[in-house]
């Protein structure tokens, strides 16, 4: 099958550049479309994999404000909300085009993208067909949740200096992705983010990460949630929480036993295996 890759960048209500891309099928129409939503730091098109579009999926990203190769300061979230904003009106707009209308659409969450997709489900709890989640952010830890006085510090501080990057960002690649050529595409990848994160930053993953935590039962949409269990990044009983909590009918877990937490780079047999099991999901509601 013949791939079809198109660029270009959009202006969002706050007048920053963000870019977009999609990979479709080249001679027919897709089955389904995909909408990704990546994690902090990252960029959309290192996971736009053409394994979906091989499957027969028309896959749509959009690199946030500040990542990527949208414009911002660097890994700034100053209001979450903006970024689901931006993608809502992205996605949506894609949706809407006539050559689209009818098709199913599905949400793709890696890490905090998957906080990305919960909150787009909340913003329109019947629009969307289903969610993949893959290792996503959607609870802090127990052993990771600071202490209420240290998050009023952070507020205090967050409120005169926001774009302080002052708390330590550890390299942990060698511990997000077991493929060594894939570590290598990470490392050299310009549009990755590699720094200190801004305060307001960690400010707002971690106010998001206690909401979503709180209103999990309030998640309804079909979802396969996906985890490896020995990521260090997010916690594989997370996942499972919000298996057990959700309302949702239709809802899947996998957990794979020994796997990191960038479950589409790891070592190439168990890379197949996953998006085998993302394939076989969608094929059973993309009709």
């Amino acid at each position: 099958m013949t791939l079809h890759f198109l660029q270009e960048f959009i202006v969002n209500s706050r007048g920053n550049n963000l870019f977009t891309c999609r990979w479709t099928p080249q001679n027919h129409q897709p089955k389904a479309l995909i909408f990704i939503c990546h994690g902090v730091a990252a960029e959309c098109s290192i996971s736009m994999r053409a394994r979906l579009v091989l499957a027969g999926y028309g896959v749509y990203g959009i690199d946030h404000e500040g990542h990527g190769r949208s414009s911002g300061r660097r890994c700034y979230i100053p209001n979450f909300n903006d970024v689901v904003a931006d993608c809502s009106d992205h996605f949506t707009s894609v949706c809407e085009k006539s050559e689209n209308r009818g098709k199913k659409r599905f949400l793709y969450g890696i890490s905090m993208g998957g906080s990305v997709a919960l909150l787009l489900h909340r913003k329109a709890p019947d629009y969307w067909d289903g969610a993949v989640l893959l290792a996503p952010m959607c609870k802090v830890s127990d052993d990771m949740r600071p202490h209420p006085i240290m998050v009023s510090a952070l507020t205090m501080i967050c409120a005169i200096a926001p774009t302080w990057r002052i708390i330590p960002t550890p390299d942990i690649i060698d511990k997000v992705c077991k493929d060594p050529e894939m570590r290598k595409q990470v490392r050299s990848n310009p549009y990755i983010y590699r720094g200190k994160f801004p305060l307001k930053t960690c400010h707002e993953l971690l106010t998001v990460s206690v909401d979503i935590e709180k209103n999990l039962d309030q998640v309804t949409l079909p979802f396969l949630v996906l985890h490896g269990g020995d990521d260090i990044v997010t916690d594989p009983s997370v996942s499972k929480l919000l298996f057990e909590k959700a309302s949702s009918r239709d809802k899947t877990f996998k957990l794979y036993p020994g796997m990191w937490h960038a479950l589409t780079a790891e070592l190439p047999s168990d890379v197949e295996r996953v998006y085998s099991d993302i394939i076989s999901w969608l094929a059973g509601r993309a009709n």
